[in-house]
């Protein structure tokens, strides 16, 4: 029943690593005359289990299309050995390739004296191994007891060590045995920032730490996979639906075995009560997992009509199972890492994965004394949908990783370097081939245009695209959808690792759905509008979506004058009149989203009719529009060119036109200003006395010709106690973007139940 997991690797190297293979001729003559001889580099990859066979497949596959670089010797095992777990294996056999050597080092017991005979076992096994091979690296995955007797004999026997994924945070004996990888591995290939600065904390060599992504995910961003549902019949029965089942994964914690037993009877109960069908997938081999399987044949699991119980699964067949699951229950790393990648569901039981970085599709339940946490858990998350997300990798680990290896100089000593505290503050990659930028999509979606950017961490613009922006709903989602994908695929070229997709857009809108409710007038056909699936399911990224207005005060609290300040607010003045208030350094929405509205703060009672319905609105007097309004009224009585201006026939009068008017001494379109600056400082005034912020940030490009008017009127008419506050022109050149992008760079979720 197993099947190749990795049989469209050969599509996974293609579209934006095209350049990088193409100049693997000259590369291959530079690799070998540093590392001398001519000579390849012989890598030794040694898999224990089925999970890390998962994360080691991809480098495998990688090395192997690159004979001329590379030679690989793999080495079996652990329980990929035995027949009570598989006898995994064979699914490296199935994928083509020579195993080197197999090593039965497990020995049976399935207890905590097990665990370190095992260890022992493999560490007298090993140098006859390593003697024979003699391979120039060897790379070594996780945080496995197996991996630690690994690392050790490489270690002892003066061979450079690769680790793979070190860094990360769990939360039991797991963490001990990672980081003690680490301290004996040579160079480090971790998947998030937060690993990464873990590394530097521990006083590893930041010229030896690249920050890659998990390979893993280099798979399962590219696994479409249309016949899903003979996968799911195929282990689950031909009466189930997609999204109508659930994926049960979980392992004994070797610190606290008894309570971690405990959980899994107790969530073995709440799965009966939930009465949906449930594949529970065998624990691994640590110490309790015996025990486990006794709960789980003394409950009558293997025979019980609602749930499927095996050893393994296929990685292929695996990732189809958990992105079409209802939701995935129990404490293995999958849940909290890849299952992420599908915006699947996933309730994280107990302390195995406490520590772990997590997206906002992760509900943890840390204990529990009864089955109740966890079937309230399963009502909650089961059958929804979260946004994608990217925490762990983009689909790019493995490109990065043999780039990391072509780097490594078999002449340099191999005696470790530790790099002692003082750390620096901002590290960033010092090999210049793999340094990549953190960065955001941000979308603005306006009334004329449509632009996409990539925006770095710093708020600088690296590339932005403009397109105008379509008429009807679905030339406007497709376009937005043909424009982000261009971008990110732009951003591998240019070095810049996206997190995330951020979109401001005109109207009233749900941030925490990431829903248009209602939109300006003008842009049309955008009411109750779902930007965020589309574009999650597309780019397999998080997305977030704000108003224009909490946009740029969000641009400002990042990148621009509110930076640092507690309360602020901004006003934008363009074709309409928007704005954002930050309140106690967050951004506040209000009950129905409606908050910060401030272009419809009523100033007359008997003013311009307004765009919302009503009167004497801002939006009425100082808006782009309004100015437009007045503009051909007076180009109607020939009032408005005055001596060095005109206006072609084939030109619309515009605001811009009333604004040259008035510099060149025309005194009714100076009236005009004058009267929008009044009603805009009227405004302002309001606001001051109803929120006392500490600051106002005038946006937008009519704020200059509004400045000054905004401070007389606030001397005029405002309380002596906010006179003092500020009113400042933004620096920001594209505010609305920079919002759009602070959204996903200042981004951080974790849940608890």
């Amino acid at each position: 029943m197993e099947i190749n997991m990795y049989p469209h690797w050969k599509l996974c190297l293609q579209g934006p690593h095209e350049l990088y293979f193409k100049n693997v001729s000259k590369q291959k003559k530079q690799v070998m005359e540093k590392n001398g001889n001519n000579r390849k580099l012989r890598v030794c990859v040694a898999t224990c289990n089925r999970a890390d066979y998962s994360k080691l497949a991809p480098i495998m596959f990688g090395i192997k299309m690159e004979p001329e670089f590379f030679e690989l010797d793999v080495v079996v095992l652990g329980s990929h050995l035995i027949d009570d777990y598989g006898n995994t294996y064979r699914m490296i056999e199935q994928d083509d390739f020579d195993i080197n050597t197999r090593l039965h080092t497990i020995v049976r017991g399935e207890d905590e004296a097990a665990m370190v005979e095992s260890v022992g076992l493999a560490l007298v096994k090993l140098p006859d191994v390593l003697n024979r091979l003699k391979p120039d690296i060897m790379i070594v995955h996780g945080d496995r007891f197996d991996a630690l007797a690994l690392a050790t004999s490489a270690a002892l026997m003066n061979i450079r060590i690769l680790h793979i994924e070190g860094g990360e945070v769990s939360g039991t004996i797991d963490d001990s045995i990672r980081h003690a990888i680490t301290k004996l591995a040579h160079y480090h290939v971790c998947c998030t920032r937060s690993a990464e600065q873990h590394l530097i904390s521990m006083c590893e060599d930041h010229d030896r730490i690249l920050l890659a992504g998990c390979p893993s995910y280099d798979k399962l961003l590219s696994a479409k996979n249309k016949d899903y549902m003979s996968i799911i019949r195929m282990w689950l029965g031909d009466d189930v639906k997609s999204k109508d089942y659930i994926v049960a994964l979980q392992h004994p914690v070797t610190t606290d075995i008894k309570h971690s037993i405990k959980m899994f009877e107790l969530t073995l109960d709440a799965l009966i009560s939930f009465n949906k069908r449930t594949l529970v997938l065998f624990p691994n081999i640590d110490a309790g997992s015996k025990e486990m399987v006794r709960v789980m044949r003394k409950k009558g699991i293997e025979h019980h009509p609602n749930f499927r119980a095996v050893k393994h699964v296929p990685f292929d067949q695996f990732i189809q199972l958990v992105a079409h699951a209802g939701c995935m229950i129990g404490n293995s790393s999958c849940g909290v890492r890849e299952v992420g990648a599908f915006g699947t569901p996933v309730i994280n039981l107990g302390t195995r994965q406490i520590g772990r970085e997590t997206g906002e599709n992760v509900l943890h339940v840390r204990d529990a004394d009864t089955q109740d946490k966890i079937l309230q858990a399963l009502h909650l998350q089961f059958g929804k949908q979260y946004p994608c997300s990217k925490i762990y990798g983009d689909g790019n680990a493995v490109p990065r990783i043999l780039k990391f290896l072509k780097s490594i100089d078999l002449q340099e000593p191999l005696q470790k370097k530790f790099c002692f505290p003082p750390v620096k503050e901002n590290i960033s990659q010092d090999i210049d081939h793999i340094l990549e930028t953190l960065s955001a999509l941000a979308v603005d979606l306006g009334g004329t245009n449509l632009r996409v950017a990539i925006v770095s961490m710093k708020g600088e613009i690296v590339k932005k695209y403009t397109q105008f922006n379509p008429k009807t709903y679905e030339e406007r989602i497709n376009l937005i959808l043909q424009m982000c994908v261009e971008a990110a695929a732009e951003a591998v070229k240019l070095n810049c690792r996206i997190l995330g997709v951020g979109i401001s857009t005109g109207g009233r809108v749900n941030p925490r759905e990431g829903v248009v409710l209602h939109s300006t007038k003008l842009i049309q056909e955008w009411n109750s509008v779902d930007l965020r699936s589309p574009l999650s399911d597309t780019l397999h990224l998080p997305v977030w979506v704000d108003n224009d207005g909490n946009c740029a005060a969000l641009a400002e609290r990042k990148f621009g004058q509110g930076k640092g300040l507690e309360n602020f607010v901004t006003l934008i003045t363009g074709t309409g009149i928007g704005g954002g208030i930050i309140h106690q350094h967050e951004l506040i929405h209000g009950s129905s989203f409606c908050a910060a509205e401030l272009g419809h703060l009523v100033v007359s009672l008997d003013g311009p009719d307004c765009s919302c319905g009503g009167r004497g609105c801002i939006e009425a007097y100082a808006s782009g529009m309004a100015l437009q309004r007045e503009a051909k009224k007076l180009h109607d009585e020939d009032l408005l060119l005055v001596e060095g201006m005109s206006v072609p026939k084939d030109e619309a009068v515009s605001a811009a036109h009333l604004i040259q008017a008035a510099k060149l001494g025309n005194v009714k379109a100076q009236s005009i200003l004058r009267t929008a600056g009044t009603a805009l400082g009227l405004g302002v005034v309001n606001i001051l006395h109803t929120i006392n912020p500490s600051l106002v940030i005038l946006s937008g490009v009519l704020a200059s010709h509004y400045i000054h008017i905004v401070k007389d009127v606030i001397r005029q008419q405002a309380l002596s106690s906010v006179q003092d506050v500020d009113v400042v022109v933004s620096d920001l050149v594209d505010p609305a973007l920079l919002g759009a992008a602070s959204m996903v760079l200042d981004y951080t979720t974790r849940r608890i139940c």
